[in-house]
């Protein structure tokens, strides 16, 4: 019997190629580990902490600017702790369906580099956490980013050594770039994200010269039927799935290219809202990472849900009647604080949506994608309103067995972000021994 190379690719007219997921009839189920992946999920303009920590839903809320403060206003239990992850804050219930495969870490704090705007380096340096002024030539403490050190030693095993996803669906760039990257090279040196899913998906399933959009599972229809004849019933099952997965994310495409189209004939400009609805955009780009995930396109990426500080208004569909722009509501959280709350609520729900999908992926070895994955949920600010930070809201999802999940663990007072930074690295096989401001590892891991 023949077998087919784990790694096979269909190609079609114009140089498209698909990278298929694991089948059956590839050859025996693998006894070896699926490779690891690393993602980090990106929320700006911090969260309402009464939302989403455990225990602050009664403290008052925090006012004015306190910048580098060492701890939070409020409640804290000074001490380390685990415990187990049962009650769900407000902002943390989309998590229920999965909260045994997520660990939430509080108490962890990121360095500030004084003399510049809070926000400045809230996104741009939440990778990085180099020690402030230890970067020559830098108003903040950018460095190179941990995925960019991952992929360092595992990039050359995938085509994309990482992938850098945007769902900035503004037009205006009317803040700098520090504002809107979370990843990046070296101090200066940007890895430019990609806003548009027309544009990622074309870098993903497209070859260099085709200038227009195709429809991939037409242009493999022949090389599908012959190689269908090979595969096992339950292989051509997963097989018409994954195709599928391809198709929706295609049928998206076309819908937002026939939104553009009418309201081009409508005689208005489009709004920068008009793209899809906002959960949908989201989600659509969180389908193209996982299908690169999956198929070994990449095993690091990042993936920003929107910019930091950006008074442009996005349209919350289904959260309010009007555009609200983040940044404003968050310096209003004394009368904003329910639509604040509705906010932090809807991200969670599309971050849990993409842990439920990779959880329904199989691997060779009957693990899931979400196994062999750190999904990281973060924000560069612990609070909006106060721009502290410390006492960030993290949450670390998948891993499987080797991950200590379903567990809430509180830090030490103090603790760096970059000691979990280390942490992941070391998962992800890196021989780190520090990284940044570290000053150890984390026990989240099982050994």
């Amino acid at each position: 019997m023949n077998t087919l190379s784990r790694r096979t690719f269909l190609h079609g007219l114009g140089g498209t190629a698909v990278a298929l997921p694991w089948l059956e009839s590839t050859g025996r189920a693998s006894t070896l580990a699926p490779g690891r992946r690393m993602v980090h999920f990106y929320v700006p303009i911090g969260v309402v902490r009464r939302g989403f920590f455990p225990g602050e839903q009664d403290d008052v809320i925090p006012k004015g600017n306190l910048g580098n403060v060492m701890r939070s206003l409020g409640k804290q239990e000074p001490h380390f702790f685990i415990r187990k992850l049962e009650h769900l804050t407000p902002t943390l219930e989309p998590l229920e369906p999965i909260k045994d495969k997520v660990t939430l870490i509080t108490g962890m704090d990121r360095p500030f580099q004084p003399g510049t705007d809070v926000h400045a380096q809230c996104a741009s340096c939440y990778l990085s956490s180099a020690r402030p002024f230890a970067v020559q030539g830098s108003a903040w403490p950018l460095d190179r980013t941990l995925d960019h050190i991952v992929a360092d030693h595992i990039g050359q095993q995938t085509p994309f050594p990482t992938l850098e996803f945007s769902c900035n669906s503004h037009q205006d760039n009317k803040e700098s770039i520090y504002f809107d990257n979370i990843s990046w090279y070296g101090t200066g040196h940007v890895a430019p994200s990609i806003r548009d899913p027309r544009k990622m998906y074309h870098r993903l399933f497209s070859a260099t010269g085709v200038q227009r959009f195709r429809d991939v599972s037409d242009l493999v229809l022949e090389d599908a039927r012959a190689l269908r004849k090979k595969l096992s019933a339950s292989d051509r099952h997963k097989f018409s799935e994954f195709f599928e997965s391809i198709r929706a994310i295609e049928l998206q495409m076309e819908r937002l290219e026939l939104m553009k189209a009418e309201l081009a004939t409508a005689g208005f400009p489009e709004p920068p809202t008009a793209r899809l609805p906002r959960g949908d955009y989201i989600r659509l780009m969180g389908d193209l990472m996982i299908v690169a995930l999956q198929t070994g396109l990449t095993r690091v990426a990042t993936f920003m849900v929107g910019p930091e500080r950006w008074d442009t208004p996005y349209l919350f569909d289904g959260l309010f009647d009007q555009p609200r722009s983040h940044h404003q509501m968050s310096h209003n959280q004394t009368k904003m604080i329910g639509d604040l709350l509705k906010v932090d609520r809807f991200h969670m729900q599309q971050y849990a949506y993409l842990l439920q999908k990779m959880d329904q992926i199989q691997e060779p070895d009957g693990s899931t994608l979400l196994d062999n994955t750190l999904i990281t949920y973060g924000s560069g600010l612990g609070d909006g309103s106060t721009h502290q930070y410390n006492d960030l809201p993290i949450i670390v999802g998948g891993g499987g067995r080797q991950i200590k999940s379903g567990h809430h663990i509180n830090m030490p007072e103090a603790t760096p972000l970059a000691n979990l930074w280390l942490t992941q690295a070391q998962w992800m096989g890196v021989p780190l021994h520090e990284f940044a401001d570290s000053t150890g590892t984390i026990d989240i891991t099982v050994s």
